[in-house]
């Protein structure tokens, strides 16, 4: 595989133990407010990727094969919100602040039903950084390097804060820091695992690629709609949460047009 697609792939990863990485610095759990405006901040950076990095060249790549623009988008779109859908319900998950698990029943530990919850965040990522950089392997003219690159420099921001929020909270809740540190670490690895399976996939059916694209869309805005915003807006101060959104789209939307 080459190199730049390699490192591209391990961006996001870099991001989320970097942000697990914050056990060893803070001495507890962030504030309410610091916690809302990142996760606002995650779920902007999530849409326009979505919007600028996936969906428009999913219409884009049908057009260039003659197919009915939308057709692509919208399947693909909906088929990625029902397979998260599935994902949600059938594994056992725990989101922060919440004493009911999702999904099924399970014995799991809190600790570990806390990092499959961001886990289930980080699959429709790497699926869309796989996707992406399938696409500038197979040259694509829709598809730059340096706006692959962006998608994958815009996910592992907004994976900073997602690897702190899953790590602090553990170490705060009586878990050593580098336990915690290495459950922060470990709910990101589907996500280059996420992505080489979908450039594997592509490579095979390079026609589907601009369903896969807009899959990796649904995918992403189900995480948006279904958890983070809700949980950045839950509560008090719901207006830093916004400014959040506000601040995540614009710079991934940046990203995205200066770089790609």
């Amino acid at each position: 595989m080459d190199k730049n697609v390699i490192l591209g792939v391990l961006i996001p990863f870099f991001g989320t133990t970097l942000g697990a990485g914050m056990v060893f610095f803070l001495k507890k759990r962030m504030g309410a407010k610091l916690e809302k405006s990142l996760l606002g901040f995650a779920a902007g950076v999530m849409i326009a990727a979505s919007v600028w990095s996936l969906l428009i060249p999913s219409i884009g790549m049908a057009e260039e094969q003659e197919v009915v623009p939308w057709v692509p988008a919208a399947a693909g779109f909906l088929l990625g919100v029902l397979f998260l859908l599935a994902l949600d319900m059938l594994i056992p998950h725990l989101h922060l602040d919440n004493e009911k698990p999702e999904g099924v029943k399970s014995s799991l530990k809190k600790s570990t039903m806390l990092m499959l919850a961001v886990t289930l965040h980080n699959i429709p990522e790497g699926m869309a950084v796989g996707v992406v950089f399938s696409g500038l392997l197979a040259q694509d003219a829709l598809i730059s390097a340096a706006g692959a690159f962006a998608l994958s420099i815009g996910i592992a921001i907004q994976n900073f804060p997602e690897g702190a929020i899953i790590s602090m909270p553990l170490k705060t809740g009586g878990m050593s820091g580098t336990k915690a540190f290495l459950y922060g670490t470990a709910s990101g690895v589907v996500e280059p695992i996420a992505a080489v399976a979908t450039i594997l996939l592509t490579g095979i059916i390079y026609p589907a690629l601009p369903y896969l694209l807009s899959f990796a869309a649904g995918a992403m805005i189900y995480v948006v709609v279904e958890e983070l915003i809700p949980e950045s807006q839950a509560g008090e101060n719901t207006d830093i949460g916004t400014i959040g959104v506000a601040l995540g789209f614009a710079l991934m939307m940046v990203l995205d047009v200066a770089l790609g």
